[in-house]
């Protein structure tokens, strides 16, 4: 987003605690109290103020009918244009998401023929895999949030406060730095709501889906005009929903309230994100893993669901993020973001249930658990253009600190057994909650980042060069003395270089070089020579060209990329060396398609071509198998079209394909390739002169019974039943 479209409030609205927060918005918003105008001379004048409209996807430039944007974010370098980006970058907009009736970050994502999620719908968490590595397993959000990392939700990013959702496939240490589960594979940066000034926003959503949820949304938004043209927005958005899943057994209960403000003066712009997120499941579905020399056998049911239904999981997250903006000049701008994030679990379920044999029967170890996670991130730094001739330059430099803490504490219970086919219902079982948690993790990840991109021949040739000095100290902790068990302070360089070519007005060649980080293993194997040695940061290092044309109203990228990431095992065994042993290699071919190439046609959808090998790996029987979790084929199409005869009257289509994936690293255990379809309608007429949007989806509509997904440390997920949704959106 331009950097003077943004706004925002005085940062002390940070001291209240942030359901207060929204309580105070909400009021104010709803009264419909605005904020006076005044004269050059200080009377307040009562006129009425047009103000130019300022929601993000407006200023950016939408394409495929307001599907996609032209341009996203690409972290140090700050928004670009798809053209004028050296990687392969893809979004879906507000109007997206609502039109896929998509609820959770995971369900858009999932449209992008690169990035397939690797965890169940009715489970605790989003896991992902993009190019083919994972993204977001475990107990550290992966996730971006306006560009940062350790603001968003930790374990499920719900969309009512999503405005946009970006993707940048491959490494990206340069970019956002490190992730904190060192992910390689991408970046998902998620875009919150911020407020519209096209007209004022009342809109209310109902909402339900099979079996039996129903959730009401509200999504608000005010622009008060203050003095000295200066400008004050607010956005909410709050969400209550309750009832049964397609999951046997399984209710859900969500509670989401976000709030935006935003304030924006002659130069100085900022803007102040609050969240509060309550998850509470019952019997979530659990992924499953599969003992050795079991065959995997075929998915069940896609509504059979062995979990317990007295198992539940409880999830609180609060986030909070200031970003700022101030123009020292008319071409330099200085930046600072400034956030956290706090999330608190409670669960009582199975574990990863075990699958025994080849009759599907299952053994799963039950626990009380609870987690705390907490973070921080502060972030500052300062773009500017300049000119040395005829050769223009975009300069960033940002230096950037990021801290979290994991504790946490279980109880074990008594290991319950069942059937994948036929689920057992087993007594209640009376696990007393951990009185306490322990401290487990702390990491801080600190630096500094420089970049300049060259523009030659008014930007018929760029060229981006930067460098990142990432600094990484991570302490792991013994539970429950709490006492240090190993500590990681270490330190990396990383490049990049992007090179665009632009031999026509509507075409961009592009390649790049970009390395991504991954923390160094603490030597915790005391078989190794070297217990206790930290090992320095893993470099994984991309290759990657392509083509982008804009033409016949569609934006399409043609990629071919290679990435290699290098992890720690040991070298020969027992009384040998922990060293840097095993290495995948992930190459690709990448085409992705968005565009509205007929007035009522609009088009996205992609494929993804990969050869993921082990190409060093000291397991036995695993150097030269695919790597867990991939496919050789990965393809998504959707289409929309709006009926001649009945123009308020739209129908979409989706599919999706997924290839075969192995379980594990010596290619024993596999999951066949799936295909699901997806069909939808939406109707936008008039009620009482408000505007009012029905929408309906099928998905799955065959109910087809397939594994989903495979996670990098070999669980298995089920894949969602047919599924059916309803909702009308009431703008008042």
């Amino acid at each position: 987003m331009n950097a003077r479209k943004n706004f925002t409030p005085p940062t002390g609205k940070t001291r209240f605690p942030i359901p207060s927060a929204l309580a105070i918005a909400v009021t104010a918003v709803l009264s419909g109290i605005a904020i006076p105008a005044q004269s050059a001379t200080g009377e307040r004048d009562d006129s009425t103020i047009v103000v130019e409209a300022r929601d993000a996807d407006a200023v950016q430039g939408l394409v495929a009918g307001g599907m996609s944007a032209r341009s996203s974010s690409t972290g140090l370098l700050g928004k670009k244009d798809v053209m004028d980006t050296p990687f392969n970058v893809s979004n879906m907009t507000s109007s997206f998401i609502e039109n896929k009736q998509a609820q959770t970050l995971g369900q858009v994502v999932a449209h992008d023929a690169s990035v397939r999620v690797s965890s169940s719908q009715g489970g605790l968490l989003d896991s992902y895999y993009i190019r083919g590595f994972p993204l977001n397993e475990g107990n550290l959000s992966d996730i971006a949030m306006n560009g940062v990392y350790g603001v968003a939700p930790n374990y499920q990013l719900m969309t009512d406060y999503i405005e946009r959702v970006e993707v940048l496939k491959g490494p990206s240490a340069l970019l956002y730095g490190l992730s904190p589960n060192s992910s390689v594979g991408g970046v998902i940066n998620a875009v919150t709501k911020r407020p519209t000034t096209v007209g004022n926003l009342t809109r209310l959503t109902t909402s339900w889906q099979s079996d039996s949820q129903l959730t009401q949304h509200a999504d608000i938004s005010r622009v008060y005009a203050l003095d000295n043209n200066n400008l004050l927005g607010v956005r909410f958005n709050g969400n209550y929903g309750y009832g049964d899943t397609v999951w046997d057994g399984s209710d859900k209960r969500t509670q989401v309230g976000s709030l935006g403000l935003d304030f924006s003066s002659e130069r100085f712009r900022a803007t102040l994100d609050l969240i509060t997120q309550h998850l509470k499941t019952r019997a979530p579905s659990r992924p499953y893993s599969f003992a050795q020399g079991v065959t995997v056998p075929d998915a069940p049911d896609g509504n059979n669901n062995i979990s317990q239904p007295w198992g539940f999981w409880h999830s609180k997250d609060q986030s909070v993020l200031l970003h700022t903006e101030y123009d020292l000049a008319d071409n330099v701008t200085w930046f600072t973001d400034l956030g956290g994030s706090s999330a608190h679990v409670s669960r009582l379920s199975e574990q990863v249930p075990l699958v025994t044999n080849n009759n599907g029967d299952v053994s799963s170890d039950v626990r009380n658990f609870r987690f705390t996670t907490s973070r921080y991130t502060l972030a500052t730094g300062v773009r500017a253009d300049v000119e040395t001739g005829s050769v223009t330059h975009k300069l960033s430099a940002q230096t950037s600190y990021y801290r979290d803490r994991q504790a946490s504490a279980n109880v074990r219970g008594t290991t319950i057994n069942s059937n994948i086919y036929n689920p057992v219902s087993s007594p209640a079982q009376n696990i007393a909650a951990p009185p306490s948690v322990y401290k487990r993790s702390s990491t801080a990840l600190s630096g500094i980042a420089l970049a300049d991109t060259l523009g030659f021949w008014n930007d018929a040739l760029q060229v981006t060069g930067g460098l990142r000095y990432q600094q990484i100290n991570s302490d792991n902790f013994a539970a429950p003395d709490g006492g240090m068990r190993s500590s990681n302070d270490k330190s990396a360089i990383t490049p990049m270089l992007g090179v665009i070519v632009k031999p026509w007005q509507h075409v961009s060649l592009y390649a790049n070089y970009i390395e991504g980080l991954s923390k160094g293993d603490v030597v915790s194997d005391t078989r190794a020579s070297n217990y206790g040695q930290v090992l320095s940061p893993y470099k994984s290092k991309q290759y990657e060209a392509g083509v982008k044309v804009d033409a016949l109203g569609t934006i399409s990228t043609l990629s071919v990329f290679q990435i290699t990431k290098p992890s720690g095992a040991l070298a020969n065994g027992p009384g040998s060396e922990f060293i840097e042993a095993n290495e995948q290699r992930n190459r690709g071919i990448e085409l992705d398609v968005v565009g509205s190439p007929l007035e009522d046609l609009r088009l996205t959808g992609g494929v993804m071509l990969l050869d993921a090998e082990l190409t060093k790996s000291v397991t036995p029987g695993a150097q030269g198998k695919r790597a867990p979790g991939t496919s050789r084929f990965q393809a998504n199409a959707g289409v929309e079209y709006d009926l001649p005869f009945l123009r308020d009257l739209t129908l979409n289509a989706n599919v999706t394909h997924n290839g075969k994936q192995n379980v594990n690293t010596i290619n024993t255990q596999s999951i066949p390739s799936w295909t699901t379809v997806d069909f939808g309608a939406r109707y936008k007429t008039r009620i009482y002169s408000a505007p009012t949007t029905f929408r309906a989806d099928v998905l799955n509509a065959f109910d087809r019974n397939y594994w989903s997904g495979v996670t990098s440390f070999s669980t298995v997920s089920q894949g969602t039943p047919r599924t059916l949704m309803l909702s009308v959106a009431v703008d008042f």
